[in-house]
Parts: structure tokens; sequence; C-alpha cells
């Protein structure tokens, strides 16, 4: 099955409202199904999360597979700093992941944002 990380826009109570859908679901004995979410505040904080040259690294990443910063800075032709601390905010959110030997990938399959007006 895909792993599939979805991106949406709302606030703090977007995801108190999924906390406690799955709250009541467990208190029922119904099954839940594990989601992937993240949530962000607006639109200007999406963009800035997945700006170009942050689809650019996921997308080499997930084309490369598991490497280190280093490796990556080299491949995407960018200064290391900031690809250090693309990764890091990314790395945060839960968007990539870093393994104990230090090498980062991308979990997910697919990275789905939905945007509601």
């Amino acid at each position: 099955m895909p792993k599939v990380l979805e991106i949406r826009l709302g606030g703090p109570g977007d995801a108190l409202d999924r906390f406690e859908a799955a709250w009541n679901r467990v208190a029922e004995g119904r099954p839940v199904k594990p989601l992937r979410v993240l949530t962000l505040e607006d639109l200007p904080a999406l963009l800035k999360t997945l700006s170009p040259a942050r689809c650019e690294l996921l997308k080499a990443l997930r084309e490369a597979g598991p490497v280190s910063i280093y490796e990556l800075s080299k491949r995407l032709g960018r200064n290391y700093k900031n690809v250090h601390t693309d990764v890091a905010q990314l790395v945060a959110l839960g968007v990539l992941e870093r393994a104990e030997s230090g090498l980062v990938s991308v979990p997910w399959d697919t990275v789905r944002a939905e945007l509601t007006f």
C-alpha cells in the first residue's frame, strides 16, 4: 500500500478535530486508520514549506534514495548549509526521515497538498 502524506491548510483546530475523531473511534471499539497529515496554517506557509528548491530537493532525494546531506547538496548543485537547513526543517515536519547513520530519505510515495477555499 502506498505511503501518502497529506498536507492540509487550517488552524490548530484541524488537528484537534482529527484527534477527537480518532479518540471517539477507539472509545467505540472501531478501528482507527492511521492518518499521515501535516497541517499548515495558510497558503504562504505551504509555499514556504514546499518552495521550488525544496520540491526539487524532494524529487532528487526520492530518485537517489537515502543519501547524506553532503551528497544531496552535490547532486543539487546547492550550498551545503542551505540544503542542511532545508533538510532539517523538512525532517522536523515529518516530510523527510533521517536515519541514525545520518542518511536522509523521503518515506512517502506521494505527497498530496489540498487547498480548500
